[in-house]
Order: structure tokens, then sequence, then C-alpha cells
């Protein structure tokens, strides 16, 4: 059964859905045993066997996928089809270690296609509509992933990549695209590009923009919506699983998003002891891939933190927002901190600027965090009494005590695809 748009998942009941992942499951699982060798290692040492998956609850029984085990077989040591059936390969930048590499075949481009047409759809888009692509290009799942898509739907899509920041901004007036495809944080610049240059960027050819790559808060998602004058709307994908368009907000989903469940099937897990939770409860994120070939994913540890529950308008369930990432939070004296927990309590202040970054200090034998974050209208009065109100703000909502540092507009780095808002000085003190 291929489920190619979005009125054929709207039809396909949650007995139908269940008895093809179950098929597609067991598929996926003979081939990843038969064709890799790191995953029939895996599952003989778990002492399981693919035969052993009766039922899709049978799948807690099998050994989790983690991002070592890519570093470990770098680069092309869990492929599961032979090089010459990969047709194209993406890899992580490799900042925090080895680069994962991941490999797809040309049905897993194909799919892959398909699956972010189907989120354009969601989002409201056809062929009559022009798509400005401003995620890198490259190495990076993010650019190509939504290109495929774009042309995939017969929409026109505008390569523009990340970076350029003027150029994006004339291109959006010159060449009037009607959705905008980037990461939350360089969708900030382009609207401060446009205010500069043209007084507001309410007034541009815009309607809807697709934000992923990155977590972010409900209140940047208000504040790009109010100044950019569009309709945002959230799309989770990792490149490990397959890249942009493992799960779309669609429009008529409200704030949760559908994952294309016929492709990708989800745990939530205990992120301490890889228990399976029920649906509702907040927990790790974890998919098994279940159509693609060149690498299949069995139980993938995202480490995003979300929950899961029943679909609304189709019978593929939602996701919430990823509220943080379980390798992404700080311990500061006890307190569990996510940096979009941060990011909130500066949204929530008046005059500051979603542009900040996160300081790990150590502070004789406690870890401690320094915030610096930008200020419109700068004035040093109103910056010490707009510090304090944040620092306040976090006192009470996080529950630790930081400095502040707030600095004038543009001073801190801008970022141009991914931002890097943590930086750890405990390493370099």
């Amino acid at each position: 059964m291929e489920l190619r748009d979005m009125e054929q998942v709207g039809k396909l009941s949650v007995a139908e859905l269940r008895d093809l992942q179950l098929q597609r499951m067991q598929q996926t699982l003979h081939h990843a045993y038969q064709n890799s060798p790191v995953y029939k290692q895996k599952f003989d040492e778990a002492g399981v066997h693919p035969d052993d998956l009766k039922t899709l609850a049978d799948l807690a029984k099998f050994p989790f996928t983690t991002k070592k085990d890519l570093r470990d077989n770098y680069p092309f040591g869990m492929f599961a089809v032979p090089k010459e059936k990969i047709v194209r390969v993406h890899a992580s930048s490799g900042t925090t270690g080895q680069p994962t590499v991941v490999g797809y075949t040309q049905k897993d481009i194909d799919n892959w296609a398909d699956i972010v047409a189907r989120c354009l759809q969601g989002a409201g888009l056809s062929a009559k509509d022009t798509v400005q692509v401003s995620y890198g290009y490259g190495l990076f799942t993010g650019g190509l992933g939504a290109h495929y898509g774009v042309e995939r739907l017969g929409a026109t899509v505008i390569p523009m990549s990340g970076g350029q920041t003027d150029r994006q901004v004339q291109l959006i007036k010159d060449f009037e695209p009607t959705a905008l495809m980037v990461t939350p944080s360089y969708c900030v610049n382009i609207i401060e590009n446009l205010e500069k240059n043209f007084g507001s960027a309410k007034n541009t050819s815009l309607k809807v923009g697709i934000f992923g790559a990155e977590p972010w808060t409900k209140e940047l998602r208000q504040e790009i919506e109010e100044r950019l004058n569009i309709k945002a709307l959230d799309i989770y994908g990792l490149s490990e699983v397959m890249g942009p368009g493992v799960a779309m907000q669609c429009l008529d989903d409200g704030d949760g998003l559908t994952i294309w469940e016929d492709h990708f099937y989800p745990e939530i897990i205990h992120p301490e002891t890889g228990e399976v939770l029920p649906d509702g409860e907040e927990g790790e994120l974890v998919f098994t891939t279940i159509t693609k070939e060149g690498l299949p994913m069995i139980r993938y540890r995202t480490r995003d933190l979300t929950r899961l529950y029943a679909g609304e308008n189709r019978a593929m369930r939602r996701m919430n927002k990823v509220v943080g990432r379980s390798d992404d939070m700080l311990i500061i004296r006890g307190v569990n901190v996510f940096p979009t927990q941060i990011e909130e309590q500066i949204l929530k202040v008046e005059h500051l600027i979603p542009n900040y970054e996160i300081h790990v200090c150590k502070k004789g034998h406690m870890d401690s965090l320094h915030i610096r974050t930008e200020m419109m209208q700068y004035n040093d009065l109103l910056a010490q009494t707009r510090m304090q109100q944040l620092q306040r703000n976090i006192k009470i909502m996080i529950g630790i005590s930081v400095t502040v540092e707030i600095v004038p507009e543009n001073t801190l780095p801008r970022s141009e695809g991914k931002a890097k808002r943590v930086f750890d000085l405990r390493k370099t003190a």
C-alpha cells in the first residue's frame, strides 16, 4: 500500500495502519538482519530474531540503535545494501565527534520526496505556490530534503540555501515566494533585515513558514508570526531517520505534529531505563524506519523529549513540540534546565530579542549560568531594569539564580542555520 498524498492518508483506518506497520516492520527487521552485519550482531547479542516480532509490541524486545553505533561504524558500516545501490549520502557536521553518515537508495529518495510533499500539502501548499528554501544545502539534509519535496509537489522552488541574508531578503521581495522553509533562529535574522531595509516585515508575499532543525518555543513562534505576518508551522526530522519530513504540523492539527507512521514507527521511552511509556507520557522519542532500504534504523534513540497522542483528523499519531533533548539538558545545582526554557523567559521580557547565548561557568565548586541577550533601542537604565526582570523570572519559573548581561542589538553573532546557544566554558577554564 502506497500512500502518496494527504487524501489517501486521511482515508486510512487505525486498524489498517497497524496491519501495514506490522508487515513493513517484519520486512525491515529481516532486511536489516540479513544485510547489515552490525544489526545481525546486535540482535544476536540481545538474543532476538526478526521472527520474534509477532505484534508491534514485540519491538520492545529488540535493542536500541544510537548515534554511537553510526560513529563506531563510520562511514558506511551500517549500510544494508551494496554501495552501488546508494545514490546519495548525507552526514552530520561532526562538531561533537565523528560525523554520522547516512545513505539512501533511489527508492529512499523517492519516498523522502513523497513524504516532504505530503508535509507541504499539510501546510496548505500546492503546485501554485513558490517556496524559498533557506535551509543549508550540501551534506546537511535540510536543503535537498526540502527541495525535492517542493518539486514533487509541483510547486516552484527557490534554492536559496542558508546565509547571504541581504540576498535572502531581496529574493523575497523580487520573486514573491508564498512559503519559506528555514530554521527559526535564522528566520529572525531575515525578519530583522526586512525591517531594517523596508521598515516592516509584515508586507511580503509570504503566507506560511515551515520551521525545523532546532527546538523553538511557543513565544518565538508567536513573535515570528506577528513580525512576519505568516502562519508558522513545525516540521520535524533528523538525518539518521531520514531528514526533514518525519512529522509535520498540519493546518488542521492544532499544535501537534502528525508522524507519518506508514514510514516511521514511534515509541516513547524513559530516558534512563529504556522502558516503553504509554501514549501521553513525556519521554525520549525513538523511531524505527519501516520503509528505508539503504540505512534502516531500528529503535533509534533521537534524544528528543516529547510525548505521543492520538491523531485528530487521521489515524496517524501526533507528537508534541520537542521540549528539549536529553543530551542538551543542563543540570545546574541539581535543577534540570533546557535552553528552550531560557528562551521562553527572554521572550516574555519587553524589548529583549531572541538572539542569546547561555554560558555554563564554574564558580568555585558550583556550576552556574551566565545569559547574554540583546535589546532593541538599548539604553543603560532600561537594560538594567530588564536584566533584573529576566533574572527574577528565571529564578521563579526555572528555579535557579543566573547572571544576565544585556547588550545592544546586533552585538552577538547571527545564525545562518542552526543556532549555537550553549557554550560550556567549564572545559576551557
